[in-house]
């Protein structure tokens, strides 16, 4: 899985793009067919705003968090990414059990009808 890492106001070092691939391996073996994640680090009014996109299962799935420190912004963003693809991935499994429907029960009636049980 590829991790692309941008900062707006906020330096992207090794330690920070080490942090962020550490918090998402869970995700990757989780979810493997997850190509990319896109994150983005923002410093705004003494608060880091962490925005992850990615694209699971042909929908966009977009997360954010905010915290006063940044190793804690992405730690929130990574668990709420995490909730937000088991969320996805119950939705595409709920439509596979969806029950069968019956569509022709007046001709199971007419053939009832029909045979001589005699």
């Amino acid at each position: 899985m590829k991790i692309n890492v941008s900062g707006h106001h906020v330096e992207v070092t090794a330690s920070v793009k080490e942090h962020i691939e550490e918090k998402f391996a869970k995700i990757a073996t989780h979810f493997p067919t997850i190509i990319s994640i896109d994150a983005i680090i923002t410093k705004a009014h003494g608060k880091h705003y962490v925005e992850l996109t990615t694209n699971y299962e042909g929908t966009a799935v977009s997360v954010s968090a905010n915290e006063e420190v940044m190793y804690p912004a992405i730690a929130a963003a990574g668990k709420k990414l995490d909730a937000a693809l088991k969320h996805r991935k119950g939705q595409l499994k709920a439509k596979l059990h969806e029950k069968p429907f019956s569509t022709a029960p007046d001709i199971a009636y007419e053939k009832v009808q029909e045979t001589n049980f005699s």
